[in-house]
């Protein structure tokens, strides 16, 4: 079994990739939309942190975190998002995947994958890098083809703050320019 080793930096800036069990294309639903919006709002009340961006896709979330000054742990915040969205979700009549035995075991539910990816964000231009992957990723992953034309991102709200132009992203090709760019962006990301 693979040792994952978290970076924990307090105060940090991180990027976050969080998986639907089995790839589940739930999130986009109105119901789990709410559940997450609330689950996460509630957890910024108890926990604080600020959500510098984020996209939500029908089968996993993408988003960057900005901790408080002294605090590193976002285990702690994601462990308590995803059961708070599971009630929510399952109490609305949600469905669930099948969990193993093992999970079902350990008291938890076929909703989430049970890990998360986390990146700590290494400089201004490695944040810029991972904003421009999210904002992409709705048209990399062919659900449109420009990043304004996504509803659940936090695309729109960079606009209204003149970080982008309404047609950045924009190739008039349907979106393989776009993914083109998108590669080039998440290699660079990668650096």
């Amino acid at each position: 079994m693979p040792n994952f080793r978290r970076a924990y930096v307090p105060g940090g800036t991180f990027f976050f990739t969080v998986v639907t069990a089995n790839r589940a294309p739930i999130l986009c639903q109105p119901v789990a939309r709410r559940a997450l919006h609330d689950s996460i709002d509630a957890c910024r009340k108890r926990w604080p942190f600020e959500v510098v961006a984020i996209v939500l896709l029908p089968d996993h979330v993408h988003t960057i975190w900005t901790l408080p000054d002294g605090d590193a742990n976002f285990s702690l915040r994601w462990a308590w998002i995803k059961k708070e969205f599971t009630k929510a979700w399952l109490a609305a009549g949600g469905a669930e995947q099948t969990a193993t035995p093992g999970q079902q075991h350990d008291g938890r539910r076929g909703v989430w994958q049970e890990k998360f990816w986390e990146h700590a964000i290494r400089d201004e231009r490695d944040l810029e890098r991972h904003i421009d992957y999210i904002h992409l990723n709705p048209v990399k992953h062919g659900l449109v083809s420009r990043a304004a034309d996504w509803a659940f991102s936090s695309f729109h709200r960079w606009v209204k703050q003149g970080a982008y132009e309404p047609t950045w992203g924009d190739t008039g090709d349907g979106g393989s320019s776009a993914s083109q760019r998108f590669d080039d962006i998440a290699a660079s990301a990668r650096e």
